[in-house]
């Protein structure tokens, strides 16, 4: 008979007492959090609290994937990405996000206004934490096929430049360091490990 090793067992972790909202923003809260460690002492931390959001893969069916040169204010500079936005969700009286729409609804909407590209199919890759020392962030990368241009539909602070790249140039570009987004190479690295885009 095969006998497996019990599951893991995970040591005791801390305990949240308080939860304190710094700043509300338009998208995203800073909260502290104040903290109980196992052995007593007490702690705080920072953390910004998300509605999560959504990374698309879309390929074109010669292969071409649909990339974004877009300008982050946060960093000055133009990063190149894949296309992604934030699941919109309703605010309750406590001040935490409620039901939002659903991540596939939603990749499909940013796809479009971002890219100008329709997808015909969209299907999920998978769900994963984008930076869990600094934010309770659920990103969801969906792959989208069947493509058909339809048109940019741009907010007013959006500078985004659509390329269509062969998955060479792609990888290309990862190796060098000129795609450094990390949910975008996380979702290319998925798509590639799950036969949908050519790997390098």
């Amino acid at each position: 008979m095969t006998t497996h090793p019990p599951p893991p067992t995970h040591p005791p972790h801390p305990r949240i007492t308080r939860r304190e909202t710094i700043a509300v923003g338009k998208k995203y809260d800073c909260v502290r959090l104040h903290f109980e460690h196992p052995s007593g002492k007490h702690a705080t931390r920072e953390m910004v609290r998300h509605p999560g959001a959504v990374v698309v893969v879309p390929a074109l069916p010669d292969g071409r994937i649909v990339m974004m040169k877009i300008f982050r204010i946060a960093v000055n500079d133009w990063v190149w990405e894949c296309c992604a936005g934030t699941i919109e969700r309703p605010r309750l009286p406590d001040e935490s996000f409620g039901q939002g729409e659903d991540p596939a609804l939603c990749a499909s909407r940013e796809l479009i206004e971002e890219t100008g590209y329709k997808p015909g199919k969209i299907s999920p890759i998978a769900t994963f934490y984008t930076t869990p020392g600094l934010t309770d962030e659920r990103m969801h990368a969906f792959f989208a096929s069947d493509l058909s241009f339809v048109g940019q539909k741009l907010e007013e602070d959006e500078y985004i430049q659509v390329e269509l790249l062969h998955p060479t140039q792609v990888w290309e570009m990862v190796q060098s360091g000129q795609i450094a987004d990390a949910e975008t190479l996380t979702a290319l690295l998925l798509a590639a490990r799950q036969g949908l885009i050519r790997s390098a």
